[in-house]
């Protein structure tokens, strides 16, 4: 292991050449990259740049607007992961709404917001279903169970996306796509394969120290033979065909739905929604949420973080008039944002 690890570390001190630009779409991967040191061996011409993997990150204002009028308008109690929370809204966060009497709770799963409709059922109980592939289907197992309890009571408000087109409309800021190891876990390795034949490499990665600094040399040894290719560094956890009892729960229960996503804007069929036939579960049929235009704090660049056209350095307001403790944009608020790991360790 101690060879490895050293070969790994000689490879990426070592390295000289073409610049080489490593997106690390996953916000997992960018804190744990910072934790463990890791940009502090890289050879000056290797430049990590952060993607838009974090879900909380690329989560658009107006979806916390909607989230804000259901507590609001129509007293409902919203569950949620604790990220959310004080991400901004157009108007106000939704720990503003609590303030105002709103009923918020934090949970840890979507199966949690069901449990909670069902020991109260003199309220409606929306959850906050946002997220990528491997999230995703833990909501769709929320709706089952509300739908074998009976629970008349509980919906989704969603906003899950899918990675595939994110990749696309990254390819052009990268040379290298550090990829999501739980994501692809979930859905295999066929969109990777499929951005490699289209020119753009990338390489699967886990996320301990020893799993991402092995994909990282991999990656750049391969960079230095000048042909597309695609690795998965993480075959103990990821295979071709990820987990198809997950994805046929899915595509049972949803369907793809053109999506926006924060700095990006509207990707087609890059997001997911409930299927028509459990339109009972989903919140914006349900209390016929009106069509919202979320208005972002102008200061904030976290548009441009999430593209990797800036660093969050880069930003006026970083780490003076946005911290953790108040965050102006969502990429400082949430625990995988790119902001709050420059900001936690004191780099960039």
């Amino acid at each position: 292991m101690e060879n490895q690890k050293r070969t790994a570390r000689e490879i990426l001190t070592g390295y000289q050449g073409r610049p080489i630009r490593i997106m690390e779409v996953c916000g997992t991967h960018t804190h744990e990259i910072f934790r463990l040191g890791i940009r502090g061996l890289l050879s000056p011409d290797i430049h990590l740049i952060s993607g838009p993997g974090c879900p909380v990150c690329v989560t658009p204002v107006d979806f916390i607007d909607e989230a804000v009028w259901l507590a609001l308008e129509r007293g409902v109690t919203i569950c949620t992961f604790g990220d959310l929370v004080r991400v901004p809204g157009s108007r106000m966060s939704l720990a503003g709404a609590r303030a105002k009497g709103a009923e918020v709770r934090v949970v840890y799963s979507p199966l949690d917001a069901a449990e909670h409709a069902e020991a109260h059922p003199e309220k409606e109980v929306v959850f906050l279903s946002v997220g990528f592939e491997t999230t995703t289907p833990s909501s769709c197992l929320a709706v089952q169970m509300a739908m074998e309890r009976g629970l008349k009571n509980f919906s989704l408000l969603t906003a899950n996306k899918t990675m595939p087109a994110a990749y696309e409309a990254m390819a052009g800021a990268t040379d290298l796509f550090l990829y999501p190891g739980h994501v692809h876990a979930i859905t295999g390795t066929g969109d990777c394969r499929r951005m490699a034949e289209k020119g753009v490499s990338g390489v699967i990665a886990g996320f301990t120290a020893r799993e991402i600094l092995t994909a990282l040399a991999v990656g750049v040894a391969r960079f230095r033979e000048g042909e597309p290719f695609f690795a998965n560094c993480y075959p103990r956890v990821v295979t071709d065909e990820g987990a198809p009892a997950a994805v046929r729960l899915v595509n049972g229960m949803m369907e793809p739905c053109d999506a926006r996503w924060r700095g990006i804007g509207v990707m087609k069929d890059s997001g997911m929604k409930l299927k028509e036939a459990y339109g009972a579960y989903d919140a914006r049929v349900r209390y016929g949420i009106p069509a919202m235009e979320g208005r972002e704090n102008p200061a904030c660049r976290c548009g441009e973080v999430l593209q990797g056209r800036c660093l969050p350095s880069d930003c006026k307001v970083f780490g003076r008039g946005c911290t953790p403790e108040h965050p102006i944009g969502a990429c400082m608020v949430s625990g995988e944002g790119a902001c709050s790991a420059f900001y936690l360790y004191s780099q960039g």
